[in-house]
């Protein structure tokens, strides 16, 4: 298992256009060859955009972009159609497959914060796609077959205690509050990456709320 804090994570955006930006995996200009991806995940990137902010009109090809929102409500267009707003509890698929273009805001009047994580998928090419699942439900795992990948989200009470997948690779992301894998404590922005998890249990310290992906390889 191999911890990082979220303090390592790297920094970007434009603070001064009110986006902060913070990279878990190697991102644009921080590049770092040994941190390119774990298993499918080629990104986990925390996003928090003022009021008013957002990331202009973009292409993306050959990923899997999957954004959960911590606070605030994320508008979302795309070349394909697609008109929403993404709210806390949401999980957001953008298939990018060939190629797609698409604008995220806070058109909002509150500060703004999301996840997105982006997978590699196991075949390039194909049609782009677009899914987004409302309130999806504790423990529901959300399957992503493109990347050969499963999304958990757990919300745990204090000492509330969950399994974690057994998997050939395992991704742990803490939302909010503590918890306790595998003798280590995460907080907020923390992460775990376990290789070959096997009778793993995660136990939280306090409410928490945590991403846990499921890879086949």
């Amino acid at each position: 298992m191999d911890v990082r804090r979220s303090a390592e994570r790297y920094p970007g955006g434009d603070p001064q256009a009110g986006i902060e930006s913070w990279h878990a995996f190697s991102f644009g200009p921080h590049y770092d060859p040994g941190n390119l991806r774990f298993g499918a995940i080629i990104a986990c990137n925390e996003e928090r955009l003022a009021p008013g902010a957002g990331f202009d009109e973009h292409p993306h090809s050959h990923t899997e972009i999957v954004t959960w929102v911590v606070e605030g409500e994320l508008s979302h267009r795309d070349s394909t159609g697609h008109l929403t707003r993404v709210h806390p509890g949401d999980v957001q698929r953008l298939s990018s497959a060939a190629g797609v273009r698409h604008v995220e805001r806070n058109d909002h009047d509150s500060p703004l914060t999301f996840v997105q994580m982006w997978l590699a998928p196991l075949e390039p090419g194909g049609e782009p796609a677009y899914e987004i699942v409302h309130g999806i439900a504790d423990s529901t795992p959300y399957a992503v077959p493109e990347a050969g990948a499963m999304l958990h989200v757990r919300r745990l009470a204090p000492g509330e205690r969950t399994a974690v997948p057994d998997a050939v690779h395992v991704y742990v992301h803490v939302v909010r509050g503590e918890v306790r894998l595998g003798g280590e404590k995460l907080g907020p922005g923390d992460a775990a990456r376990i290789t070959d998890a096997r009778d793993l249990v995660m136990e939280a310290e306090t409410g928490a709320e945590v991403l846990v992906w499921e890879m086949a390889g």
